[in-house]
């Protein structure tokens, strides 16, 4: 069965940090682009940072500079370093993996993060 689990969420004040993890399951980890993509109430779910297999990296302009995506392909895991937490960045974040060619695209549960003062 594929499973993208996730872990890390929480609540914490304006300019702290959390560390998102997403662990993989049921698919062969090291060729998927891994993403994390936000959800705030009331708005669209959008990008927040992509990995391809090899470790380059994209990131939306509101997170640039802040956060920092990574993978560890041995532990089929990713992960979302969140640094300097702005209110704005509260949402539910959710993993995602995608192999496009084969029309292939996976979603963790979601974590909820919380910046609030």
């Amino acid at each position: 069965q594929v499973q993208l689990v996730e872990s890390g969420g929480g609540l914490v004040q304006p300019g702290e940090s959390l560390r998102l993890s997403c662990a993989a399951s049921g698919i062969s980890f090291s060729i998927y682009v891994m993403g994390w993509y936000r959800q705030a109430p009331g708005k669209q779910r959008e990008p927040v940072a992509t990995i391809t297999s090899g470790g380059s990296t994209n990131y939306s302009d509101s997170v640039k500079g802040r956060f920092t995506i990574s993978r560890d392909n041995a532990k089929k895991t990713v992960y979302l370093q969140m640094n300097s937490l702005k209110p704005e960045d509260t949402a539910v974040y959710y993993c995602n993996a995608l192999k496009a060619q084969w029309g292939v695209n996976f979603w963790g549960q979601g974590t909820q993060v919380t910046v609030s003062s």
